[in-house]
């Protein structure tokens, strides 16, 4: 309850603080950096994994 009122009050401006819309906004920004992240993983490894498969000086 007293978070509640504490962020009713932020929203409203009468109190300093992350408004409801903005904490939104920076957990949909960490969620996407995160899955950003994890994709540039993926893009990392299977470039390695190509880069060995194609090399010319590499002999099976």
């Amino acid at each position: 309850m007293r978070n509640w009122t504490k962020q009713a009050q932020i929203d409203a401006n009468h109190v300093p603080g992350a408004t409801s819309a903005e904490q939104q906004h920076i957990k949909d920004l960490e969620r996407e950096n995160r899955e950003l992240k994890e994709t540039n993983e993926i893009l990392k490894s299977a470039s390695i994994f190509f880069g060995r498969e194609l090399d010319p000086r590499r002999r099976c």
